[in-house]
């Protein structure tokens, strides 16, 4: 699966074969058809842009235009094995009620973001005193879709005060893996498996 983001590699390394998965902000559809053929999984997203809910279903994919913040709770619980979402948590109004229906409709739920604790972006507004622009987040922040700005602490934090389990994390420098020391501020970007 080395076609894919590496963070969608991690995560579609980590899905188990014939699962029932959401990938909820699937984008053009990248991980969901990695995950249909060469995992045999039952594939489902929940995508916001109107263009790639159409090039998605041109795939043979099975996506729905939907918003994560308003349209999860049209899903019955434990409907799926996995849900996902991947560099989608920082752009939903309420990134805590999205979680708690993520693992509402997925017996486990696999989250990734971009890590703002990360030493660069730290020094960007030290020295700068701006908000910076790096190879994970390319745009300035008035044109940025990331609304909450969160590092790998506040989302340790934020699962320990719901009672969610983290069951894996896995930490990005640039594509390449890296170890859970000092992930705060070493890590540019984090994913995470969660059930409860």
């Amino acid at each position: 699966m080395s076609q894919l983001r590496p963070d969608l590699a991690i995560i579609a390394d980590h899905v188990e074969p014939d699962s029932r998965v959401l990938d909820i902000g699937c984008g053009d559809g990248v991980l969901l058809a990695a995950l249909r053929d060469q995992r045999g999984c039952n594939v489902h997203g929940m995508e916001i842009d109107a263009e790639n809910v159409a090039g998605c279903v041109a795939k043979g994919l099975s996506v729905i235009q939907g918003d994560a913040d308003k349209d999860l709770v049209f899903y019955p619980d434990d409907s799926f094995d996995y849900a996902i979402l991947s560099q989608t948590l920082q752009t939903t109004k309420r990134p805590d009620m999205v979680l708690e229906e993520l693992l509402r409709v997925g017996r486990r739920a696999f989250v990734s973001f971009p890590n703002f604790g990360h030493w660069r972006v730290r020094l960007a507004l030290l020295w700068g005193g701006r908000m910076p622009v790096t190879r994970l987040l390319p745009v300035a922040w008035y044109e940025t879709p990331n609304i909450h700005h969160l590092t790998i602490t506040d989302f340790r934090a934020l699962v320990a005060e719901r009672g969610i389990r983290v069951e894996q994390a896995w930490f990005l420098v640039g594509d390449k893996r890296t170890s859970a020391a000092a992930a705060n501020f070493r890590a540019e970007h984090a994913i995470f498996l969660v059930s409860r």
